[in-house]
């Protein structure tokens, strides 16, 4: 593994890459630590700790715990995967940006440059929104008024975006995609904290001779929750495609077989993020006085925490429909069938066309089935480690009084600390295993063995 290492660097251009990405990744974590000017601190981080279920726990994550202590990168990366998400939606009902997505690489620039207009758009908005929210708040600001508010929204905005361009230069002149590598650097810089906070809990909470055992077997848990997240994330249905011989000229072209691959979680980390967004605007919309002081919606607020079974039921099924919604924009079967009948293709047994696409169809849907329990799965065990699955709170004629005579430790949690959440592991494995993949891709090019054993290159020569 070593030896592997060493390659990256014997490569100029490779290294040139590495460092620059380094680089960018430091600047943005200086960033992070610089405030913006007028809040009190203390009382920002007591506001954040009775709000941690809320709309704001969910874009502090992204942010890399920035937002709770308003840095002037406090927005991170999320104006920007905001915009890109309506833009992308938009490539469906919007007949003339389909067209212009279509037109290669002077339709991406188009789009990529709509795309900052409105990541600006939005980082104003959302800044503005955040500058009257503290403003209201009894203390918060030092000096509030509308000098407070045009001060933050500069601050924050201007964060936003050069945030946005650390991501495009990363992606350009670094390695790897730069967008997720930010929220990957914003997650992982928190693991030391994590592992300081299980220290602590073993101090405190003394299990006697289950202690250490207990422990272990958290560690396992953690270990094994990553390596089937690894398994499933490289996991592909391949259909087999044969390309029929053609005369070309003098020459005699395919005859060949391939595949078509289909990954098994092609919404990636995406119908998480949508559903755990959907469910926390209720919590958001609950937190408003106006709105808490009725009856009926606090005891909405409480079936929508984390634990409850409505929540739990509403969040698998939002991560459901957002798999297949997701899949259903990134992967057209028709385009696939079409192109595969201009060049010659086909599936043995299938035949060309709408067959084809339909035979396509349902292989997707029953694998988009599959990858959406996956989601489903990795998301609720830390979970239900952490606050447990409040099976006894169900209403009496839904059998919620069968359920009282269950252990504690499963309708209350084992009260630890799993750092790395559901939607935070998929995104740190996800983006951890792109860029090994894009410097494995750079290293075979160059004739140099990769860190996979099924590489299948030799080493370069040593100089």
């Amino acid at each position: 593994m070593f030896e592997k290492l060493a390659n990256i660097f014997r490569i100029p251009d490779l290294r040139k890459r590495v460092f620059f990405t380094l680089a960018l990744l430091a600047v943005y974590r200086i960033g992070g630590h610089i405030p913006t000017p007028g809040v009190n601190a203390d009382m920002l981080q007591q506001f954040f700790q009775n709000n941690r279920g809320s709309v704001l726990g969910f874009v502090d994550l992204f942010s890399g715990g920035q937002l709770r202590r308003l840095t002037i990168f406090a927005l991170g990366i999320m104006p920007y995967i905001t915009a890109s998400i309506i833009l992308q939606l938009l490539t469906v009902v919007y007949e003339p940006l389909a067209k212009l997505q279509k037109e290669g690489e002077l339709g991406r620039k188009k789009i990529t440059q709509w795309t900052r207009y409105l990541t600006f758009g939005l980082s104003a908005m959302q800044s503005f929104g955040i500058a009257v929210t503290l403003t209201k708040q009894p203390g918060m600001v030092l000096n509030p008024g509308w000098g407070f508010i045009l001060m933050t929204m500069l601050t924050l905005t201007t964060g936003s975006v050069f945030i946005m361009w650390l991501g495009e230069q990363i992606t350009e002149r670094g390695i790897g995609n730069g967008m997720s590598l930010l929220i990957f650097a914003g997650i992982v810089v928190g693991l030391p904290r994590g592992v300081a906070d299980l220290v602590d809990k073993i101090k405190t909470q003394y299990w006697g001779p289950f202690t250490v055992p207990a422990m272990l077997l958290l560690i396992l848990v953690m270990f094994l929750i990553v390596a089937f997240i690894v398994y499933v994330e490289r996991s592909e249905r391949r259909i087999t495609v044969q390309y029929a011989k053609r005369i070309v000229g003098r020459k005699m072209m395919g005859g060949t077989s391939t595949f078509l691959p289909l990954r098994v979680n092609s919404g990636g980390v995406m119908p998480v993020i949508f559903a755990s967004s959907i469910l926390t605007l209720p919590q958001t919309v609950g937190m408003l006085g106006s709105v808490s002081k009725y009856h009926w919606v606090k005891n909405l607020m409480d079936q929508l925490k984390w634990g409850e079974p409505l929540y739990t039921m509403l969040y698998a099924l939002g991560i459901v429909f957002f798999a297949y919604f997701y899949v259903s924009i990134v992967f057209n079967p028709n385009d696939v069938a079409d192109n595969m009948r201009k060049y010659g293709g086909f599936i043995p047994g299938i035949r060309p066309g709408a067959r084809t696409a339909t035979y396509i169809n349902d292989i997707l849907t029953r694998i988009t089935l599959v990858g959406a329990l996956y989601l489903i799965i990795i998301s609720f065990i830390p979970e239900w480690m952490m606050v447990g699955l409040h099976l006894n709170h169900l209403p009496l004629w839904l059998g919620g009084g069968l359920f009282e005579k269950l252990p504690t430790w499963m309708t209350t949690g084992l009260g630890v600390t799993f750092y790395f959440g559901g939607t935070s592991l998929l995104i740190v494995v996800g983006v951890a295993m792109d860029t090994v993949q894009q410097i494995e891709s750079q290293l075979i090019m160059r004739h140099y063995e990769g860190f996979t054993p099924r590489s299948g290159r030799i080493k370069g020569r040593r100089w």
